[in-house]
């Protein structure tokens, strides 16, 4: 099975392309509407309703699965696929975001993010390793590097000093990831600086993703 990414057709005069991504679990044509099952179900829809609106694949939140109902038990029961009956890709987000959206309720540090559960108020430690062994107990097809989401508001030397950390933590993640079959994404950030995208591109596709 290839664990690629093919450009079946590209138009130059309007830089659009169709692809096929091949997964563990089946090929998912692009680009695609990715339903949200953040807590392992798209709300209001059974696996039968997403199989007759034709979705190939789905996306699942890394900070929320973690939280309830807990990766390892979600492991325990086979994984996401058997968890939420659904044969098809599924895609889990590091939760970077979520932890971003928090606000003052986390602590960005180099190790990671500090956080306290918006369920309950218990303190966590989300580091680029754990996001990826969490990816890795949950038996996403894809997973995400754990990443720092700036504020669309944030000056250009934060963003910078933001997009460094999000490297850093991109080459932990790699250096984490140990399961055969799923494929780890690298994240670009950079905020709305064109210079500091390309940067981006740049330092992420250098690690080796």
């Amino acid at each position: 099975m290839s664990e690629t990414f093919s450009v079946i057709h590209s138009d130059s005069s309007c830089k659009a392309r169709l692809g096929v991504l091949n997964t563990a679990h089946g090929a998912v044509e692009t680009p695609i509407f990715m339903p949200v099952g953040t807590n392992a179900t798209v709300k209001a829809m059974t696996p039968e309703n997403l199989e007759a609106v034709k979705a190939q694949i789905i996306l699942a939140n890394t900070y929320h699965l973690y939280l309830r109902p807990g990766h390892r038990l979600v492991e325990q029961m086979g994984g996401l696929h058997r968890f939420m009956n659904w044969d098809k890709p599924i895609l889990t987000d590091s939760g970077g975001f979520q932890v971003f959206s928090l606000g003052e309720l986390r602590k960005i540090s180099e190790e990671g993010v500090r956080f306290q559960s918006h369920l309950d108020g218990s303190y966590h430690m989300l580091t680029p390793e754990l996001a990826t062994h969490i990816q890795e107990a949950l038996g996403a097809d894809v997973i995400m590097c754990f990443d720092e989401c700036p504020p669309a508001t944030a000056d250009y030397q934060y963003v910078s000093r933001s997009l460094d950390l999000t490297t850093r933590w991109a080459a932990r993640c790699k250096d984490a990831h140990t399961r055969a079959g799923q494929q780890l994404f690298g994240i670009i950030q950079g905020g709305m600086h064109f210079d500091l995208r390309a940067r981006s591109v740049n330092d992420i596709c250098a690690i080796g993703f």
